[in-house]
């Protein structure tokens, strides 16, 4: 048990559902309310709406990226002006493998291939690359363990204009690129650099930057 923090398990069988407990847990006046999922419109409209009246609302959303839950929850049926309202901010992650430290070696990538993935030019002229050639250690797969990388929008006055008009999650992610956010590609590329991951690994989780960038 924790001092101050309720708890109440899902469960559907018997009408408990995210919703149903949500109002229940919104009936004991909390400070602070952790959503497991917002998986239907009703309860977003719930977590939006205890949001707007004074609670610290956190939950999690399936969607490609950070940018992708403002259209989520517009696409549940909430209104835009409840969207651009109550949300703070959104972070995103992906999992990705790490280089097996045991068999880790230095791996040289023609230049030509990686500026066909849109590799930045920073990271082609002076980033080193790692895979992992496979052992005993890692049962030959060159990987060990996850990490993860990042994504974080947070909502600002150039943002919420956007949500209200009802914009893509494309125009919304290149408007947040150019206040400063870092994609997860952007975060994974940093991991390559690092030596803590591979570039098939980024590629692997993450979708390109392309459809984020100025027409």
């Amino acid at each position: 048990e924790l001092k101050g923090i309720n708890q109440i398990a899902v469960r559907s069988d018997i009408g408990l559902t995210f919703a149903t407990g949500l109002r229940h847990i919104l009936r004991q006046d909390p400070n602070v309310v952790m959503v497991g999922e917002i998986r239907d419109g009703e309860t977003a409209d719930i977590a939006i709406r205890a949001a707007l009246t004074g609670h610290l609302v956190f939950s999690t959303l399936h969607t490609n990226d950070a940018p992708g839950a403002f259209t989520r929850l517009i696409d549940m049926g909430i209104e835009p002006f409840l969207v651009a309202s109550s949300v703070e901010a959104v972070m995103a992650q992906r999992l990705v493998r790490t280089i097996c430290p045991n068999c880790k070696e230095e791996q040289k990538i023609d230049r030509d291939y990686l500026r066909q993935i849109n590799c930045p030019e920073h990271v082609i002229e002076s980033g080193t690359f790692y895979h992992g050639v496979g052992c005993e250690d890692c049962r030959q797969q060159g990987y060990k363990g996850r990490l993860a990388i990042y994504e974080m929008l947070v909502m600002s006055e150039t943002i919420r204009p956007l949500i209200l008009k009802r914009e893509a999650s494309s125009v919304i992610g290149q408007a947040a690129i150019n206040e400063g956010m870092r994609t997860l590609r952007d975060d994974g590329w940093q991991k390559v650099t690092d030596g803590k991951t591979t570039i098939e690994e980024i590629l692997r989780v993450t979708m390109s930057d392309e459809h984020l960038k100025d027409e």
